[in-house]
């Protein structure tokens, strides 16, 4: 696959406290790995372009929009939820991780690519239409989502293997047909939503411990037959890293092959059902070796599917 990697310096540039997982270091370990991989020779680098405000409204209610413009301090840091904060350069960062998909979706329908990995942060899967969480602030792949239903997609998966369930995506896209969201997290853990099912959702909980045997076997029994029948024209997915064996946030048992085995069934599936593309953006994935190498698996079996 034609497969680039987006990121910008400027996403480095969100901090929050000290010691706090979600911090720039992730994107160091994942620009390390690849240069150390290799890989780097096989896949397009992108510098994402500064998203306008416009994006943002696209997924976000304009009261949430202006929240996070207001709290975004002088100097120090502002909290916005607890577990989320923001610093003087925060937006900087929030422009290019949403600015990230906005040039992938562009990209792919502009025929110039097959694939795109969005190297961002903050990530975005928490963040639902009125609210920040999470780490999350904007939801950068439903910005994304909603931005390619504007270019004329009429019918979308999101895929969403961070080891948290996507609660802010269920929540926009929750009575939205055309998009089908699969979701798999460890449960019961954060942030504790309900579990619920539709024709277009489809809420894959997983037990403490649940290895790369479950992974396949959730995939091939719950995903493949409703990605089969749905025909998606785009492929999107929150990769989250933090299912890692590694990873301390959590207690499931992937590893990088188990990631790399997803990818390539979802990459095949994208080519047999004629999908304009995949787009995947950065979620969690806090061990930063597990991440680095976890995140290059994942891109390397974007590069070498066929």
């Amino acid at each position: 696959m034609r497969t680039a990697i987006i990121s910008h310096p400027f996403c480095r540039k969100h901090k929050m406290i000290e010691d706090h997982p979600e911090c720039p270091e992730r994107l160091d370990a994942i620009s390390d790995r690849l240069l150390a991989s290799g890989l780097d020779i096989a896949v397009q680098q992108k510098q994402a372009p500064k998203a306008l405000r416009a994006h943002y409204l696209l997924a976000h209610d304009e009261a949430l929009v202006k929240q996070v413009e207001s709290t975004i301090p002088v100097q120090g840091l502002a909290s916005l939820d607890g577990d989320t904060w923001l610093c003087p350069e925060s937006l900087m960062a929030i422009e290019r991780a949403v600015g990230a998909g906005i040039l992938a979706v562009d990209e792919i329908l502009a025929d110039k690519l097959d694939a795109a990995f969005c190297s961002v942060r903050p990530p975005g899967h928490h963040a639902n239409r009125t609210t920040s969480a999470g780490f999350c602030v904007f939801n950068n792949l439903a910005i994304g989502v909603k931005y390619a239903q504007s270019k004329g997609v009429k019918r979308i998966a999101i895929v969403d293997f961070d080891v948290h369930h996507g609660n802010g995506t269920q929540d926009i896209f929750i009575d939205d047909d055309n998009v089908l969201f699969c979701s798999l997290f460890q449960y019961p853990f954060y942030p504790n939503t309900a579990i619920e099912n539709n024709a277009t959702l489809i809420n894959s909980p997983l037990p403490i411990a649940s290895d790369g045997n479950d992974l396949k076997a959730l995939y091939n029994q719950q995903w493949l037959p409703k990605l089969t029948q749905f025909k998606p024209e785009l492929i999107f997915i929150s990769a989250g890293f933090d299912a890692h064996l590694e990873d301390d946030m959590a207690s499931l048992k992937f590893v990088e092959d188990d990631y790399a085995w997803l990818t390539d069934q979802l990459a095949k599936l994208s080519k047999e059902l004629g999908c304009k593309g995949i787009i995947s953006y950065l979620e969690g994935g806090y061990s930063l070796s597990a991440l680095g190498r976890s995140a290059i698996s994942h891109v390397k079996a974007l590069v070498d599917s066929e």
